[in-house]
């Protein structure tokens, strides 16, 4: 199954789902060989390489497959750092939701009220659009990554070399949003919008006088440890230890690979710029679903879904995906795909068993089965 939630064109993407425990093995086999099969599968599918790790309590467990860089062959490393893309929506809200707790904001304010005249335009109406909306994906807001000059200038070859290293404001971003007609009244329907994250964003740092990446480092990264987790800004280099980014800046998954690792990422925003890696990813969902981050009313919130037409076993919460696997067992979580980088990761409801990982290619790869193997068995 496949929800379109990256800033991509062409890249892998993947929704997620309540947490029962999985079936159990047979006494003496290897719980992770469904895994390790899937994750050879997807190399041998064409993605350049792997990387995952896998937690279950206080145990964790790693591996690699393929490579980290096509011209040396290095391989992919379990500590690799990777551009996570949209899984930074559920940081994002993630502090939403913290300041609804600290009476600061309410999820049924009105972008209006904290934002006036950002969100109007060719039937856009800030007033009548709620900070839930946002989060769930039932604003009807237009996605900026959908407008056909910005996909030439940002995802196709020519573009992307030409523009790769351009900073994007937060207002930019809006404002091409702005140019188009909305996709239906606010409330009506359900469209995955990447422009609803980056007016969360805004609202971020109207609320706090803080940008949303200070918020998060604050809130989040540091609580938690996640010494690999970064919000770049505008940054184009990645930190290390990290793999290469490929991508056929096409769309098509045929043609010349590119190496796409470094870019501006600000062309994401709050919307996916973030940088983490797999053990910091297990370890913030984890803490998420086991309420170390958010009070009961709102984990709550955040794990009350609305229904994702045409996908029937998966329902998207504030950030949050819920998605039910083939054997029974419900997941938690959120993927991503930016230039070069597709990205999952998923928790059962419980946090006790995680599962995070990267393909350093956006063109293919089958992150379903990946998920299913872990957590099936199959």
């Amino acid at each position: 199954m496949t929800v379109r939630t990256t800033v991509v064109v062409g890249a892998t993407a993947v929704a997620l789902a309540t947490g029962l425990a999985a079936p159990a093995m047979a006494a003496g086999s290897d719980p992770h060989a469904a895994t390790r099969q899937a994750v050879r599968a997807a190399v041998q599918d064409g993605v350049p390489g792997v990387t995952l790790t896998a937690r279950d309590g206080r145990s964790t467990w790693s591996t690699t497959a393929g490579t980290g860089n096509l011209k040396t062959h290095a391989p992919r490393t379990a500590d690799d750092r990777y551009r996570v893309g949209s899984i930074t929506k559920t940081f994002v809200s993630t502090v939403l939701l913290q300041l609804e707790s600290e009476g600061r904001l309410s999820l049924d304010d009105t972008v209006e009220k904290w934002l006036p005249g950002v969100v109007h335009g060719h039937g856009h109406d800030g007033s009548r659009i709620t900070l839930r909306q946002l989060l769930n994906h039932t604003s009807g807001i237009f996605n900026y990554t959908a407008d056909e000059t910005f996909g030439r200038t940002y995802f196709l070859k020519d573009g992307f070399f030409k523009h790769r290293y351009d900073t994007q404001s937060p207002g930019q971003l809006v404002a091409i949003a702005m140019s188009h007609e909305p996709d239906f009244a606010p409330g009506a329907s359900w469209n995955y919008s990447n422009t609803n994250y980056v007016v969360a964003g805004m609202v971020t740092q109207k609320v706090t006088g803080r940008s949303y990446g200070e918020e998060i480092r604050h809130r989040i990264i540091a609580p938690l440890h996640l010494t690999a987790t970064s919000v770049p800004g505008t940054r184009v280099t990645m930190p290390r230890p990290s793999s290469r980014a490929y991508s056929k800046l096409a769309l098509t998954a045929t043609g010349p690979t590119y190496d796409v690792t470094e870019l501006n990422p600000s062309l994401a925003s709050s919307a996916g710029e973030m940088i983490s890696d797999s053990a910091d990813l297990d370890r913030f969902y984890s803490a998420l679903l086991k309420g170390r981050l958010l009070p009961p009313e709102q984990l709550k919130e955040m794990k009350t879904t609305v229904a994702v037409e045409g996908i029937p076993n998966a329902g998207y919460g504030l950030g949050l995906i819920d998605r039910e696997l083939s054997c029974g067992v419900h997941v938690w979580g959120h993927d991503g795909g930016i230039h070069g980088s597709s990205s999952v990761a998923v928790t059962t409801a419980d946090g006790r068993r995680s599962l995070a990982f990267n393909f350093n290619g956006d063109w293919s790869g089958d992150s379903d089965a990946v998920i299913e193997a872990e957590f099936c068995g199959a």
